[in-house]
């Protein structure tokens, strides 16, 4: 490898997770390595099914992390960057196994073709795969608080409701759906129109559905707020650009598709450094 571990890490969440990469560098500066080889660990599952050709390769994949994390929890790294990167983050901070059997169990979802069945399936996806990523976090920065676990536990849905939302484009594109099916249908949202680009009324109003289930997610994640340790804020700061991007399809009346949604957008960094100066998430 031309970089270390950590280095690759790091490299890899600010090229292809750059909102998390933000996030993460309100942590100490010590604690980031350890943020940055969670989330490249997420996005060598995360992105499974994009790199494979049959389910059954990419189940042969994730097994292969479930063995590298149990390698690891018995003292041995194989020979992959993050792998290494993520052996010493957990040195002296281990990481709640169920955490990452949460996060492995939830990505076999995502090599099927079936979308949720309804939303209460879709928020124990969200759960499984954001929630148990943010909490994870707050293990390797060796914060055991419940209100921050319960604080991640509800950032984490909405982060994933929001994520799945803008996302919209790119799994049509592929004909994929994270949509609930009953939302869609009681819409009556025609899949192939959806997956021709256009949106339609009832695309948006299932939009808006889960854009307004996401921000009750944020509200209650900011309930507690005053009894969160300040020191998990860089886990839970995602919460300050759900805002950014429920604000933003909410001015596009909920249409997935609309071309402001594609435009890159400025000033994250900004938003974050104030909510952190705030004490606010």
């Amino acid at each position: 490898m031309a970089h270390d571990p950590l280095t690759y890490c790091a490299d890899q969440v600010r090229r292809l997770d750059h909102d998390r990469y933000l996030c993460a560098l309100f942590a100490p500066s010590s604690d980031q390595p350890r943020l940055f080889a969670l989330y490249a660990f997420n996005l060598e599952i995360a992105r499974v099914r994009e790199v494979v050709s049959e389910p059954v390769i990419g189940q042969m994949r994730l097994q292969w992390w479930r063995d590298a994390l149990g390698e690891i929890a018995a003292g041995q790294v194989r020979a992959h960057p993050v792998a290494q990167a993520l052996a010493q983050a957990m040195a002296d901070r281990p990481v709640r196994a169920e955490l990452f059997e949460r996060l492995l169990t939830a990505r076999e979802f995502d090599l099927g073709d079936e979308p949720p069945a309804d939303l209460a399936a879709l928020e124990s996806y969200a759960a499984d795969t954001s929630s148990a990523l943010l909490q994870a976090g707050l293990d390797l920065l060796d914060i055991a608080d419940p209100a921050a676990n319960e604080a991640a536990r509800h950032v984490g849905v909405a982060w994933s409701l929001v994520g799945l939302l803008r996302a919209v484009p790119f799994h049509a594109r592929q004909r994929r759906l994270y949509l609930p099916s009953d939302l869609l249908a009681g819409a009556r949202v025609d899949h192939e129109r959806l997956f021709e680009g256009r949106a339609g009324t009832g695309l948006r109003e299932t939009a808006r559905q889960l854009a307004t289930r996401a921000g009750e997610h944020l509200g209650r994640a900011r309930a507690a707020r005053r009894e969160v340790p300040r020191a998990a804020r860089a886990v839970l700061l995602p919460a300050t650009l759900a805002d950014v991007h429920l604000r933003r399809l909410a001015r596009a009346d909920y249409d997935p598709f609309a071309p402001v949604l594609q435009r890159p957008r400025g000033g994250d960094a900004l938003r974050l450094s104030l909510a952190a100066l705030r004490n606010r998430y």
